[in-house]
């Protein structure tokens, strides 16, 4: 192993010492399962004819000399490549999309046992094996010698369904398969952890692939995010992982880098079918557009060899946001400007560009399933190989509200997901990417969801009479003879006039129950010019509204740092990379530095009123529909009284 910053280099002879190992794993060996049943028999063997030689069968001998353990069911043999052949009806070739299946389990393998071996190296793992075979291992170090045990057998299911998904990545087309459950995960040691698992995926591919190529890949891919996840739950918090977790693995054949129980990913672009909007195409909306600029800005900040953004680490950046509006004020457009104006930034870049939205179609009926896909949108989209722009377009309709028996279990799964994942206690901001929620109806999302946007954009559309002009002249286009008239056009939309007016509006509140607290208080204490007064005036709003709790502070304070960097990062810097993009962290810090502006307390002011009318607005609402729920509700009794009544009658 050698040393690159903070990353190990997995040696190529190191892997390859273990193809003999995992190849005779796949040609057969025997497993008593002990956690899943067996649903379907072991694989007939075919027998193989070379010219002039009559038929012989393969042999298959078990790698697992001297294990013994506990058998709830009689063991049977597990012959994967025999497996593999059958998923084409008996072809006697073997054909290209098989081929590429077992290099890709032999190489998962072996990567598996190469880093099942350094981890015992570097642990006293290796030490304990040797004496627990010399029969001298102390009483005192069993227990020890247990959970590394474990912890080797963990670090290797991962690896190896994190290497082979990897693998196979290229090879997966539009099938899905849901292949239920990963359950043989075993970690009483390592060689009967990888025969558990081989196991169970045999049985997938017995239930699912046989006679059907086309899911062959997508069985073993689904399957090994199964077991991915439930290796990942079962690590949380094992005392002996530190010299697994705390290094990044590095196997330049293929690509590849193991980083944890992160799974990984080719650090490609998405194809985006979209029509992108420039900027000026986004009518009013000016804060919201000016941030999303900036984020956008932001974002390529990113220092790939670092891992790391400046700005996540100076303050301002906006890891989540939320964009609330009535209908057609310019949700979409705004996520069409901003993935656009990304997708141009990248291409000049050369980086990798991934965009995704979370939809309905994610919420499945099968339990744990919506789960599963708010997990792989996240995962995608933090993958801290690419520039990231995750959105949830209509979240008030895919993620559903705590405690409301409306939602379906699907949306309650993506909803657990995605607090999780926004401000959970393993989330790591890395500067790499943003996740935006976009609603109309922002009432209805769940109170802590909605607080975890760190952001707040209010889409409210054309506002003024330019807008509106702007706007018609933007639609109609320019197939007419319609004089434009005494107008200058998109004068309105110059961002930094614009911005500056929309941020000086929000020096007194707008929604009238936080206009009442913000009277009360500033005639109480004056003028709002001190760290006390300011804190007096939280309080006031949290006793007013329980639900602005402390991480309404921290998004406040978190807003008022993005405003300390309220400046653009200047357009050559994007235009030409070796301005600003290509330097080196330290000097792309240093230089975002020299443009950061002073906290005032106007700044202060602003964004605990832009936040709190927020959320004064949302309650509002939320107050007001569910009264008229209970209205219908109660309309709804007195009339059933009123039928049943006269029935009996």
């Amino acid at each position: 192993m050698s040393l690159t910053g903070d990353q190990m280099e997995l040696r190529e002879e190191d892997i390859r010492k273990h193809y003999s190992a995992a190849e005779a794993l796949l040609e057969g060996f025997d497993h008593a399962p002990r956690l899943a049943r067996a649903a379907v028999p072991a694989p007939v063997q075919r027998e193989e004819r070379s010219p002039g030689i009559g038929g012989t069968r393969r042999r298959f001998r078990s790698t697992t000399v001297g294990l013994t353990t506990r058998r709830t069911e009689a063991a049977s043999g597990v012959h994967l490549l025999a497996r593999l052949a059958a998923c084409d009806d008996d072809d006697p070739l073997t054909s290209p999309r098989q081929a590429a299946v077992a290099r890709a389990l032999r190489r998962a393998l072996s990567i598996a046992m190469a880093l099942g071996e350094s981890f015992s190296e570097a642990t006293a793992l290796t030490e304990l094996k040797r004496a627990n075979l010399d029969n001298v291992l102390p009483r005192d170090r069993a227990g020890a010698f247990s959970e590394l045990l474990a912890a080797e057998s963990l670090l290797q299911l991962h690896v190896l369904a994190n290497a082979l998904s990897y693998l196979l990545s290229s090879h997966l087309g539009e099938v899905t398969v849901d292949p239920g459950d990963a359950e043989e995960i075993l970690t009483d040691n390592a060689p009967l952890a990888l025969q558990g698992a081989l196991w169970e995926l045999d049985q997938k591919l017995a239930a699912f692939a046989i006679g059907d190529e086309e899911k062959l890949v997508p069985v073993i891919s689904a399957w090994c995010q199964l077991v991915m996840e439930k290796v990942r739950l079962r690590a949380e918090g094992h005392p002996h992982l530190g010299a697994f977790t705390g290094a990044t693995w590095r196997i330049e054949a293929d690509d590849l880098t193991v980083r944890g129980f992160t799974p990984a990913s080719h650090a490609k672009s998405s194809t985006l079918v979209m029509s992108f909007k420039k900027p000026h195409e986004v009518v009013g909306n000016h804060i919201a557009k000016y941030q999303a600029m900036k984020l956008a800005k932001m974002l390529m900040a990113y220092d790939f060899d670092r891992r790391m953004n400046p700005f996540a680490e100076l303050g301002g950046f906006i890891f989540t946001f939320m964009g609330d509006g009535m209908p057609g004020t310019g949700k979409t457009t705004l996520i069409q400007m901003m993935a656009g104006l990304l997708n141009d930034y990248c291409q000049v870049a050369g980086y990798p560009f991934r965009y995704r939205n979370l939809s309905t179609e994610n919420i499945d009926s099968y339990q744990g399933k919506s789960g599963q896909n708010a997990k792989a949108f996240i995962s995608e989209i933090m993958d801290p190989a690419v520039i990231g722009f995750g959105t949830v377009d209509d979240i008030d309709q895919i993620a559903g509200k705590r405690g409301d028996r409306q939602s379906s279990a699907g949306q309650q799964e993506i909803t657990a997901v995605l607090m999780e994942s926004f401000a959970g206690a393993n989330t790591v901001v890395r500067g790499n990417c943003t996740f935006g929620m976009f609603s109309n109806y922002p009432e209805n999302v769940d109170d802590a969801l909605r607080q975890r946007a760190g952001a707040r954009f209010l889409v409210d559309g054309p506002r003024t009479r330019e807008d509106y002009v702007d706007i018609l002249a933007l639609l109609l286009g320019k197939r007419h003879d319609i004089p434009l008239g005494d107008h200058e056009l998109y004068a309105a939309q110059e961002i930094k006039r614009a911005v500056a007016e929309s941020f000086a509006s929000h020096a007194r509140p707008s929604e009238a129950g936080l206009v009442t607290v913000y009277d009360a208080v500033q005639q109480r204490l004056g003028p709002l010019d001190t760290i006390a007064k300011l804190g007096s005036y939280l309080k006031a709003i949290q006793e007013a509204d329980p639900r602005f709790t402390g991480r309404a502070i921290k998004n406040i304070t978190d807003a008022v740092k993005v405003r300390a960097m309220d400046f653009e990062l200047p357009d050559e810097w994007m235009e030409e990379p070796e301005l600003f993009l290509f330097r080196d962290y330290d000097t792309k810090r240093a230089m975002i530095e020299e443009l950061r502006q002073p906290i005032t307390v106007e700044m202060v002011v602003q964004e605990i009123n832009r936040y709190a009318d927020s959320e004064f607005r949302y309650a509002d609402k939320s107050d007001e529909a569910a009264i008229e729920g209970m209205v219908r509700d109660m309309g709804r009794t007195e009339e059933a009284k009123r039928r049943y009544l006269k029935g009996r009658g």
